[in-house]
């Protein structure tokens, strides 16, 4: 029996290896969510943006007549606060979702300088190429919102 002893503790050491190696919660990680108040913060930026994509035809139709201080004035205000709220929501996006978000809002407004500039120089088809780079810059930021609703629980 005393020989039987060490092959018995090997054989019941390794049947607990085995299943502590084996056993164990399986936790499946969850994917991020957004909170009720993320969303909420969201939204209330969300319409502003859209109220900018919108008037986009207006700010063409201002490069197109070289009316360059009704596009300074333009690119300085109603897409300046655009740009503003965008920042404002990328701090409540989702985490991966931030970092494109961010170099959007970035795109946009590196876009909105060569408006700027073209303006400064009278050149409409500078102007056009960029304004036609900002609202895509817009419209790509805004696939990047939630379309889902979430529960109370989150």
């Amino acid at each position: 029996m005393s020989r039987l002893r060490p092959l018995f503790s090997l054989i019941l050491i390794s049947l607990a290896t085995l299943l502590i190696s084996c056993g164990g919660p399986n936790v499946a990680a969850t994917p991020p969510t957004y909170t009720q108040s993320q969303i909420e913060k969201i939204q209330e930026y969300v319409p502003e943006i859209v109220a900018v994509q919108e008037r986009g035809a207006e700010l063409q139709k201002l490069i197109q007549n070289r009316d360059w201080i009704d596009v300074g004035t333009f690119i300085h205000g109603p897409m300046a606060e655009a740009r503003l709220n965008m920042n404002y929501i990328v701090s409540n996006l989702l985490p991966e979702q931030q970092k494109p978000a961010r170099k959007l809002v970035r795109d946009m407004f590196n876009n909105l300088v060569k408006i700027d500039q073209a303006a400064g120089e009278g050149n409409s088809g500078q102007a056009l190429n960029a304004y036609d780079a900002a609202f895509a810059d817009i419209n790509q930021f805004l696939d990047l919102m939630p379309t889902k609703s979430v529960s109370d629980e989150a």
